[in-house]
């Protein structure tokens, strides 16, 4: 017997209710208005791993798929990322928020002063898309689902707390409300069709779990070293460093 795909969609939607970073205490600190030029800062560079890391994993993903379908849909997932002649590319618009908060946008190109928890979370992400099934690795990608809400009010806490934000420190924002339902809508399709079995479905569950621990760890480590005093590690990006620009919070 096919399991019920309302069901299913239903429980992938929870996991998203009970898991998704929205919920994490560095967001409501940043989205309220209570981080740090420095913590803003940090969260800009430590998140720039994890933006320049999703279309390595798209391509790795996509260097599996044997339908050319599917690599049709789902190479607009690296253009949205990398750009294009006419797009200038999610990377870029990250970096022009690393310009807008005061930082040397090479320094946060280089990864240097990632932290080596997020860099450990992200690169297991992008193993997982590259070893797990075609159903896992679409399956991870469906935290996207959740995504529109946060960008929203990632937004507009942004510019009611912030100096530096304005429609250009926020493109990258703005963009993605308008690219990540397409996204998710076509992935969110692909799971529910090609999850046609109980064990397929408990494992595409799993998938996004997997998925919503990768995002909670990244804001974990960014919640330990920046926000508790005392506690980054070294060859961590320090704050003082790397600096063009000291005014960033309001």
């Amino acid at each position: 017997m096919t399991p019920d795909k309302d069901a299913f969609e239903a429980r992938l939607r929870q996991i998203g209710a009970e898991r998704y970073h929205d919920r994490h205490p560095f967001h409501h600190l940043l989205h309220s208005g209570g981080c740090t030029p420095e913590q803003v800062r940090a969260w800009v560079i430590n998140r720039y791993y994890y933006q320049a890391s999703i279309p390595m994993k798209d391509a790795a993903f996509m260097s599996r798929v044997e339908d050319p379908a599917l690599r049709r849909a789902w190479r607009s997932r690296i253009e949205d990322h990398d750009g294009t002649d006419e797009n200038e590319g999610g990377i870029q618009r990250w970096l022009r928020l690393a310009d807008a908060v005061g930082l040397d946008r090479d320094y946060v190109a280089s990864t240097e002063g990632v932290l080596p928890a997020t860099k450990f979370a992200v690169d297991a992400y992008v193993r997982f898309v590259r070893d797990k099934t075609l159903l896992e690795a679409v399956a991870s990608s469906l935290t996207e689902l959740f995504a529109p809400k946060i960008h929203a009010q990632r937004i507009e806490g942004l510019l009611q707390n912030y100096e530096f934000a304005d429609d250009s420190s926020l493109s990258y924002f703005k963009n993605r409300l308008k690219e990540a339902p397409k996204d998710v809508a076509f992935g969110l399709a692909w799971v529910l069709d090609h999850a046609d079995t109980a064990e397929k479905q408990d494992a595409a569950a799993n998938a996004l779990i997997f998925k919503t621990n990768v995002l909670w760890s990244q804001l974990d480590a960014l919640y330990s070293a920046y926000v508790e005093p005392g506690r980054i590690p070294p060859g961590a990006w320090q704050p003082g460093t790397f600096e063009t620009r000291q005014k960033v919070a309001s």
